[in-house]
């Protein structure tokens, strides 16, 4: 009776890559209010999206801003935008949040199925997935690099197919780079990793001094190439043609811009939410010195390189988790079998271990994933909040101008405004196009000599006042405890009209 029952159980019970991709989606839901706070970005995305879809036109010229009116964009992320603003347009910001849920989720959906092929020990698959995730939650944002996330696990997905004898199937590569090309400007990890693997698979054949192609699938490299050069191509199919490729590129080049911008800073081990990164390189370095195993390159190489690139700049330490997180489990797994051999207690896991993974071989999985989304969009159609402040899916009044903007639609200011970074995107949203903006967070686009003005503005800095004159600008929307306001008032006789304990609105 038990046997004839089985199947049945296999495709309703949750399995493990099951139960990875809810506690990813959930994880989403409880902080989607703070990943909308914590940026000011997604309003800016959200404007053009919206844009978008009512003109049928991707915008190739500012439209956005007064300082830069008209120069020439690059839409790098336009197809993640209409995304987005789909998602708002049928249920708001409750919308977006699901999309970003979505993403993630089967991210490391994705991650938890490569990690799991890389061991027999479902508990070391489960753990290091679950370090992965809560390594990259640091930058879990309601941005389109989420989307980045997803094509990096699928592009790992695609060259690690290769590897093991898909060679057919190169065409994936090209396939996934027309989507990121569109969806996000760090395409360019693409092109890295799979630097990466080739330069790995090239030192392991040159280090043990064998035939180029040995110990590798029939055609490998043919296919390897392939993959990568119509990649490349296929990369080029946007609004913008090859000329992307210099603004994602080049906005690295860009020193300052890079070291005012806080993601792509070193991070600082000081912060609880880089520990987890910590954590994950203090293991991966005890266990590959514990173990003393003769690695391949292509096996460590991509790894180390995404490590390296994470300790650098902070942006990179959710693409290290994705790829770097196989090669942990596989090193961590003799490290558990040889605790359990010296602790009861661990030994006991290593049998349950035992026991779960020969009930997840049986369960098809699936159901509970796609049960789940659809119970999260009514609950969220319904009213109910999952967020963790019970306060819904909305923009901070304590963090953004809220109560200023609805003050402003009553009181609209004539004249070109000075606004705070942060805020740029969110007043866009809300004010565009009766409003535009001095800078908001496009910094690839506003360039090095806006930035520098905007923070000369900011701080004071000796000619402040002739960079507001230069700009004509006539009033400023800036937190209240701004020191710009009030000499506004003092120096130059300009009035405040506005004030509450997030932003002050000062006209000249």
């Amino acid at each position: 009776m038990q046997e004839r029952k089985r199947p049945l159980l296999g495709f309703v019970l949750p399995n493990f890559s099951d139960l990875i991709w809810i506690v990813a989606f959930i994880g989403v839901l409880v902080r989607g209010r703070k990943m909308m706070n914590l940026d000011g970005d997604l309003g800016r995305h959200l404007t053009l999206g919206r844009y978008m879809l009512e003109s049928r036109k991707i915008p190739r010229f500012d439209l956005f801003s007064h300082t830069m009116l008209g120069d020439p964009v690059t839409p790098h992320e336009w197809l993640s935008q209409v995304v987005f603003a789909l998602a708002h347009k049928v249920a708001s910001f409750d919308g977006v949040i699901l999309v970003c849920g979505l993403v993630v989720a089967t991210t490391f959906w994705l991650v938890f199925r490569r990690t799991r092929s890389s061991t027999q020990s479902l508990l070391v698959a489960v753990l290091v997935t679950f370090l992965a995730m809560i390594t990259s939650a640091l930058h879990w944002l309601s941005r389109p690099h989420l989307f980045t996330f997803l094509f990096l696990a699928l592009w790992v997905d695609a060259l690690e197919g290769l590897l093991r004898g898909k060679v057919k199937q190169w065409w994936l590569m090209p396939l996934l780079m027309l989507f990121w090309a569109n969806f996000h400007g760090a395409f360019i990890a693409g092109f890295m990793t799979w630097f990466f693997y080739g330069a790995g698979i090239l030192l392991d054949q040159l280090w043990n001094k064998r035939p180029l192609g040995a110990e590798l699938p029939p055609k490998f490299w043919l296919s390897f190439m392939l993959g990568g050069g119509t990649s490349l191509l296929a990369s080029f199919i946007n609004p913008s043609g090859p000329g992307i490729w210099g603004t994602s590129v080049g906005y690295l080049g860009e020193r300052f811009l890079v070291d005012v911008t806080v993601e792509y800073r070193a991070p600082n081990f000081h912060l609880p939410q880089m520990w987890p990164f910590l954590i994950f390189i203090i293991l991966l370095v005890l266990a590959l010195g514990v173990n003393k195993r003769s690695l391949k390159f292509r096996e460590l190489l991509p790894s180390v390189a995404w490590m390296a690139m994470g300790l650098y700049s902070a942006r990179n330490i959710p693409l290290f988790a994705i790829v770097a997180a196989p090669l942990l489990s596989t090193e961590l797994e003799p490290v558990f079998l040889h605790l359990a051999a010296q602790f009861k207690w661990i030994g006991a896991l290593k049998k349950a271990d035992h026991r779960y993974l020969d009930l997840d071989a049986q369960l098809k999985g699936f159901v509970w994933p796609a049960l789940i989304l659809v119970l999260a969009a009514l609950g969220l159609a319904l009213g109910f909040k999952y967020d963790n402040q019970q306060k819904g899916y909305a923009y901070d009044p304590d963090v953004f101008p809220v109560d200023a903007v609805s003050w402003l639609e009553d009181h609209p200011q004539e004249g070109h405004m000075f606004n705070f970074f942060i805020w740029g995107g969110y007043l866009l949203y809300e004010e565009w196009p009766e409003q535009v903006v001095f800078i908001d967070g496009q910094t690839d686009f506003y360039g090095e000599q806006l930035t520098r003005e905007y923070l000369e503005v900011l701080s004071a800095a000796e000619g402040w006042e002739d960079i507001l004159a230069k700009y004509d600008v006539a009033w400023v929307i800036l937190p209240s405890d701004e020191i710009i306001p009030y000499l506004l008032q003092v120096d130059l006789g300009w009035q405040e009209v506005y004030r509450d304990e997030t932003a002050v609105i000062v006209h000249r």
